[in-house]
């Protein structure tokens, strides 16, 4: 029985746009399980905090990130394309809304439907920087919310409606990306040359094709492998009781699958164990140059909690230097607390050592003289 791509296809890009739209109210720890925010450079990543600090495990996550891109386009091709790319959803799904008024003016119509989606999917993009129950306060009491907003819709519109599909096939740098990374073996749509002389020469699956190629003419750089030219053909070969002429080729499970497979496991596992072994909170000092009396002086401090539980912390010094003032640190689940302390100065002067200590946790710092 041939499957019909299309309902596969629609049902995937329905729940990816279901994903990307909800992932920003999903919260974990009471914060935004994926969330980049810009105002302390800190990554919110499914219940953990990577902090642009922490560059080695940037460095890890842009590592597994672009061993599992390649990977996924040796072996499925242009998968992505077709079937997951936020571009590709956003117009079939309107197309498939405008469809439903009728196809004689599909193009109108989904331009006009193309402006609140267009909306959505740019208060989405804020909502992964800014929460969004304050994003969708500060559209109309921000400035700098708003006007990101209007530029982002402008832009989104602008390109979906009016370069539309032509975006894949000249501007897309994965696109070009892809040429270098197919093999024999990789997936890709195929017109099955043996049975041309049976083919009814009908073009449906040029009429079908969103980016216009002709399949017939052999492999395209500009296929996104969508399968709508081979339902199309389906729907007439089926009558003589051929398969589609177009079909999907390529050997899935092969062993540069296993390999590629094998190293983008481990990158997911080295990333997985760097995060893991982070310790549970991180301390630094700096002394301040601030004119003060003998035996005195100043230190800025910063405190990070890596852990998902609030934590109490106490700053101490050995011998007979004396902290004046609050020396009690407390910080939220994978939050962070900056603050000053005043030292003085016993009979003996030298190198000033502070300790964090507190609920398992003990890191000392030794920084400047008194």
């Amino acid at each position: 029985m041939q499957i019909i791509w299309k309902r596969y296809r629609r049902t995937v890009e329905i729940l990816q746009a279901l994903l990307l739209t909800g992932l920003p109210f999903l919260n974990i720890n009471g914060q935004s399980a994926f969330r980049f925010d810009i105002g302390e450079l800190n990554l919110y990543f499914f219940g953990t905090v990577i902090r642009i600090g922490e560059f080695y495990l940037i460095l890890a996550a842009i590592l597994f990130l672009l061993l599992f891109i390649s990977m996924v386009t040796v072996i499925f091709g242009r998968v992505w394309c077709g079937w997951l790319c936020p571009q590709t959803v956003l117009l079939d799904l309107t197309e498939s809304l405008a469809g439903i008024f009728g196809r004689k003016h599909l193009g109108s119509i989904q331009k006009f439907i193309l402006l609140p989606v267009s909306a959505l999917v740019s208060m989405t993009m804020i909502w992964y920087f800014v929460p969004p129950s304050d994003a969708i306060r500060q559209v109309a009491t921000s400035p700098l919310i708003a006007g990101f907003f209007l530029v982002l819709w402008a832009s989104v519109y602008l390109e979906l409606a009016f370069l539309g599909r032509g975006f894949c096939t000249s501007i897309c740098p994965y696109a070009m990306m892809q040429n270098a990374l197919f093999d024999k073996d990789t997936l890709v749509i195929e017109y099955d040359q043996s049975r041309n002389a049976t083919c009814m020469k009908c073009d449906d699956c040029v009429r079908a094709c969103p980016v216009g190629i002709d399949i017939k003419e052999g492999l395209s750089n500009r296929c996104i492998a969508c399968a709508e030219c081979i339902d199309a053909c389906w729907v007439k070969s089926s009558r003589r009781n051929l398969p589609p002429f177009p079909n999907y080729k390529g050997n899935i499970l092969r062993p540069k699958s296993y390999l590629l497979a094998a190293i983008t496991a481990a990158a997911a596992l080295v990333l997985a164990l760097l995060i893991a072994m982070r310790p549970p909170a991180e301390f630094m000092v700096n002394r301040l140059q601030e004119n003060l009396p003998s035996g005195l002086n100043r230190y800025a401090y910063t405190v990070y909690n890596n852990t998902g539980r609030p934590v109490r912390l106490e700053l101490t010094t050995p011998g007979e230097v004396t902290i004046i003032g609050e020396h009690t640190v407390e910080v939220k689940p994978y939050g962070v607390v900056r603050g000053k302390l005043l030292l003085k100065a016993g009979t003996n002067r030298g190198q000033v050592a502070l300790t964090l200590r507190g609920e398992g946790i003990s890191i000392t710092r030794v920084t400047g003289f008194l």
